[in-house]
């Protein structure tokens, strides 16, 4: 392991954990993808990161301590995703309407990548029902996903894409709700293309109006 000195004594760099961190909830990952959640454990997670049981254990105290990681870090990779989607929309002066498209259908299981992190995502979320650790950070990726829809509604409402008696939280947790259970139908029905083109229809009736603010 790299280290810098600090008073006189070799320490490991930052960056290092993070890696190590990282490296282990990619084989976690890699496991629950190809043989479910029950096919995690320390030892199949170390051989499968290419390190001992002992470094697998010096970074997670426990197993739920390295599943929980792994959530995480698999909800950040798809949100960063998505965000970024609309980003490059918005800086094209997209509408609302036609940033929320495209970054929400990243979040559907529209290609191998997607299909795996949906199996994880879904086993993860099997798992929740009896683990309250997971079910908290699960509530948690929600929770914030919806502040962020519900932040666009609102903006749609000022720009004039949304109507105004619209209440923008009970909407937000429509269309996440209803992202959620497409990309269910789309998983075990892969051929439903139709699924596509409900989400469009749902932001539609959501974002109907015309934006009246100026583009840049």
């Amino acid at each position: 392991m790299h280290t810098v000195p600090r008073y006189g004594y070799p320490v490991p760099r930052v960056a290092d954990h993070e890696a190590r961190r990282r490296q282990v909830a990619e084989a976690v990952e890699q496991l629950i993808a190809d043989d479910g959640y029950d096919g995690v454990t320390v030892a199949r997670t170390a051989a499968t990161a290419g390190i001992s049981v002992g470094l697998v254990q010096h970074y997670f105290a426990t197993k739920d301590d390295m599943l929980l990681h792994t959530f995480t870090v698999l909800r950040e990779r798809v949100e960063r995703r998505t965000m970024h989607d609309a980003e490059q929309a918005g800086q094209a002066g997209a509408r609302i309407e036609h940033i929320l498209v495209p970054a929400l259908r990243e979040m559907l299981p529209l290609d191998e990548r997607r299909r795996r992190e949906r199996r994880v995502l879904q086993a993860f979320a099997g798992r929740a029902v009896e683990n309250p650790r997971l079910a908290e950070a699960l509530r948690a990726s929600n929770a914030h996903l919806e502040g962020v829809l519900a932040q666009a509604i609102s903006n749609g409402k000022l720009c004039g894409e949304v109507v105004a008696a619209v209440n923008e939280a009970d909407e937000a947790a429509l269309l996440l709700a209803h992202v959620d259970g497409l990309a269910q139908l789309l998983y075990f029905d892969p051929e439903r293309s139709a699924a596509q083109t409900a989400l469009a229809d749902h932001i539609h009736r959501l974002f109907p109006g015309p934006c009246h603010h100026p583009r840049a």
